[in-house]
Order: C-alpha cells, then sequence, then structure tokens
C-alpha cells in the first residue's frame, strides 16, 4: 500500500565552497595553453574546498538549505550520494543529520556521477511508500582526489554539494520512468585505486590516492552512447519523445558529451539545465546544484535528468513536477 499518490520537489538547496579556481591557475601550473580547459570542456572555472573543510561541511549547509521551514519530523530518511566521505567507517550520512536536526534514518550512497540519479530513485520510492519526506544531497570533495599530473581529471573536477527536499505530491507527479544501467567490464575506468579492501592505504607501494582516467577518449564515447540509449528507454517507458521534453538536466560531465548526447537525442534546442562553466565537474552534486542555483524554479512539462559515472554506472528519468 503506497501513502503517496506522487512525490514532488519541495525544496532546494546548494553549497559551493569560498576558494574559486580559474582556468589560468591551472593551465599555468600545467603548462597548458591559454583558452585550452574552457575549449576542451566548456569549463571556466571550479570551487576548491578549504583545507579545513570536509565532505560533510559542504553537505550540512546545501541539506539545511533545501530543508528550508520543514519540520525535521516530518523527514523519514536522508540519502547522501558521495565519493568522498569524511571517513571510510561511520559513513556521513549519521552525521550530516545530526547536525540538521534529523533523527531519521541516514545512509550513504556511493554512485560516482550518478549518485543523485539512483538516491532520487530510491527517495521517491520511500516517500510513496511511507508518506515521510526525504531529504537527497549530493556533496563531492574531488580536490583532494585529483591525480595533480594527469590533464584528464585536474581540469574537470571540482567540490560542491547540492540538495532536493523530497515531499508527497498530487498523483501524477514525480518519477513518471527510471532507467538505471551498469557495466562492471568498464570497471577501472575512472578510479581512485586506494582505500578500500582491494589496496588499502597501508598497502606496499606508492601513490594510487589519486583519482585517475587512463582513456578519456574511451570514456568520452561509453560516456555518450551510454547517456543517449538510457534517455531514449526513459523517455519510451513514459510514451514521450525528446520533443515533448521540457527541460533536460543532465550531469555535468563535460561541454563535449553534453553536445554529443544532445545531438544524438536531436534535443539541441531544448530548454537545458547546467552550472559547468561556472562549477565544473562535481560529480553528483552537479544536477541538485544546477536545480538549486537556477532557483528551482521548473516547468510544468516533463524534465529529462541523466547521469553516467565510474564503475560504470548510468541512467535517467524523467521526472513530472
Amino acid at each position: 500500500m503506497f501513502l503517496a499518490d506522487g512525490v514532488r520537489m519541495a525544496g532546494f538547496g546548494h553549497y559551493l565552497p569560498e576558494r574559486r579556481v580559474l582556468n589560468a591557475e591551472i593551465e599555468a601550473e600545467m603548462d597548458l595553453p591559454p583558452g585550452w580547459i574552457q575549449a576542451r570542456c566548456g569549463i571556466q572555472s571550479r570551487h576548491y574546498a578549504a583545507d579545513t573543510q570536509a565532505l560533510s561541511d559542504l553537505a550540512i549547509p546545501a541539506g539545511r538549505m533545501a530543508l528550508g521551514h520543514c519540520d525535521p519530523a516530518r523527514v523519514g530518511l536522508l540519502l547522501l550520494a558521495t565519493s568522498t566521505p569524511d571517513h571510510l567507517l561511520p559513513p556521513t550520512a549519521p552525521l550530516v543529520a545530526g547536525r540538521l536536526g534529523l533523527a531519521c534514518g541516514a545512509v550513504d550512497l556511493a554512485g560516482a556521477c550518478s549518485g543523485f540519479l539512483h538516491a532520487l530513485a530510491l527517495g521517491a520510492a520511500h516517500v510513496r511508500m511511507t508518506g515521510q519526506a526525504v531529504l537527497v544531497i549530493a556533496a563531492n570533495l574531488l580536490s583532494r582526489r585529483i591525480d595533480p599530473a594527469e590533464v584528464a581529471t585536474r581540469v574537470l573536477f571540482a567540490d560542491a554539494a547540492g540538495a532536493v527536499l523530497l515531499e508527497p505530491g498530487r498523483p501524477g507527479q514525480g518519477p513518471r520512468a527510471v532507467v538505471l544501467r551498469s557495466d562492471g567490464g568498464d570497471y577501472d575506468a575512472i578510479r581512485i585505486a586506494r582505500g578500500g579492501s582491494r589496496l588499502p592505504f597501508t598497502a606496499p607501494g606508492q601513490g594510487g590516492l589519486g583519482m585517475t582516467m587512463p582513456d578519456g577518449r574511451a570514456v568520452f564515447a561509453r560516456a555518450v552512447q551510454a547517456m543517449a540509449a538510457s534517455a531514449r528507454q526513459a523517455l519510451a517507458q513514459a510514451a514521450l519523445t525528446p520533443a515533448d521534453v521540457a527541460l533536460w538536466v543532465p550531469h555535468q560531465a563535460n561541454a563535449r558529451i553534453l553536445d554529443k548526447v544532445a545531438d544524438c537525442l536531436g534535443m539541441q534546442a531544448t530548454p537545458t539545465l547546467g552550472t559547468l562553466a561556472l562549477h565544473g565537474n562535481s560529480s553528483a552534486a552537479t544536477i541538485p546544484l544546477a536545480l538549486s542555483w537556477h532557483g528551482g524554479v521548473l516547468p510544468d512539462g516533463p524534465l529529462l535528468l541523466s547521469a553516467f559515472g565510474a564503475g560504470t554506472i548510468w541512467g535517467a528519468m524523467v521526472w513530472q513536477q
């Protein structure tokens, strides 16, 4: 038995660290020509956390902004999508929930760049099942996991947090279609080698603490194919075509990937929400960051959310607000 007929996005929040890093700083450090990063990635700047900040310091203000004046007792679950928790153990979500005055369930979700999409699907299902509100936060502190010698990751990744408060809505609101996929054959395409049980921090040898993407071209091609295919599948499930999409909110991977996906779907003229140029790629945080940064003002028509990330994991969702 479902206690809510629909789900709506009722609150939005975001947080960006104070330090803003322009392309010129990275281009000088990596001996790249001026304008190289923007021409290839569409990024002008990104934000890096202070040395005193941890992931929770980004997630908490974003969550607080999304909660607004919501009664904490109405929130039944907090989902934190992140690849960079404060600690491997314990999870960070209970700490964030406690600092926000929430006594609800709280769990981390590691879905890389598609983590918010997965958390949104799970959160919406929880709202429908329980009738309780769900706070979905996506946050990453990737500046400490960038390989300083690897151009592919250094120019792209950033620190940020975004949050969405889900509440019961009217019939027809919420996910109209969800497509979630994975392919472990590309498991090593993007990774942080050290820190898990496969290669602990204390294992012999040097390196392995930074994020690596050894074949950026292969990741590019796979991301385009996967994002386009899952978007088509989700639209078909909702009995829609690309022309019916009122707003596209894709994960902000890089501008070339997004342009290519739009070409594949015939959505070059579709209104698109993003903050790639100003804020770079903060992995799972990019979609909720874009929603909040633009004021949470959404059209009446269907939204298409798309993402692709390490693992590899990807998916698409058609959302009716």
